[in-house]
């Protein structure tokens, strides 16, 4: 069988993708392609790596896990999703290390589904803006504690990655950031749930409408219909015509305030991102995707 696991990144996508995902459960479900619900499953995975605790589980671990999470009904793809997978946002930095838990996570992750083909799907998100957002999400009072010691300037999600390539080396892994997805939220659902290209889906631009205006998506929506896009990439243009014109400023403005985060300091989190991505689309064994 095949699992195919959104796995975050914390503040990436606020469960919008599962959402697009379960408006095609139906379809997708005649496909042999399941999408269960996340209360089927999120806590369910978690409590069973916790009391693993690295152990390997029982034999028939995997058939009962898959008994829960699917009803008893049959797939031939399993899709999940769960931002705070590896952590919740107050752990991001425990031990002055980004994603610590990473590692023991998606190694147990592997444990539960030892004989499953396995893709793992991760959002990443620039630090200048992945910072503020985890820190408000984790409830801290005290900026310095949640950092545990770990400079903004040393945060590499190129780290994480090769902690997910190394727990997981059979499993196939695929990471886009976060500041795209306007541009390729249709393929990121058809490369979750496993279709073609061709496959009809349903919630392409759920993303592209809570940043847009009312006005902005019937004239995108019309464009569409009177001059289709011949490529992928065709499409991808119109949409960031589009959104040139009629963003929602305060749907994609953020606003940062936390001690150091200045312009130089958002400046140069920024291009120390760029270069971290510019090395992550070159790593071994990482399928990126881009607009």
């Amino acid at each position: 069988m095949q699992i195919a696991f959104h796995i975050g990144a914390n503040c990436t996508d606020d469960d919008r993708l599962l959402k697009s995902l379960l408006k095609n459960a139906d379809g997708f479900a005649e496909l042999g392609i399941k999408v269960p619900g996340p209360g089927k499953y999120r806590r369910l995975i978690r409590e069973t790596i916790q009391s693993l605790d690295g152990a390997p589980p029982a034999p028939d671990a995997h058939e009962v896990l898959m008994d829960a999470i699917l009803d008893d009904a049959h797939a031939n793809r399993v899709v999940m999703s769960n931002s705070a997978f590896i952590c919740v946002p107050n752990r991001v930095f425990e031990n002055a290390t980004f994603y610590e838990q990473a590692t023991p996570k998606i190694s147990g992750l592997m444990q539960l589904f030892p004989h499953d083909e396995i893709e793992l799907f991760m959002a990443m998100r620039n630090p200048a803006t992945f910072v503020p957002a985890a820190y408000a999400e984790s409830k801290r009072d005290n900026f310095a504690e949640f950092m545990c010691g770990l400079a903004p300037e040393a945060i590499r999600w190129s780290d994480v990655v090769t902690r997910i390539r190394a727990a997981a080396p059979q499993a196939r892994l695929t990471v886009w950031c976060n500041e795209d997805t306007p541009l390729i939220w249709a393929q990121l659902i058809r490369e979750i749930s496993g279709v073609d290209p061709l496959t009809r889906i349903l919630g392409g631009y759920d993303l592209l409408a809570s940043i847009m205006s009312p006005d902005g998506m019937t004239r995108f929506m019309s464009y569409l219909k009177s001059h289709p896009p011949q490529t992928e990439m065709q499409k991808r243009r119109v949409i960031a015509a589009f959104l040139d014109k009629y963003v929602l400023e305060d749907e994609v403005e953020e606003t940062v305030d936390l001690p150091g985060f200045d312009e130089a300091m958002i400046t140069r989190l920024t291009e120390l991102y760029e270069e971290d991505v510019y090395a992550i689309e070159r790593m071994a064994g990482v399928d990126f995707i881009s607009p």
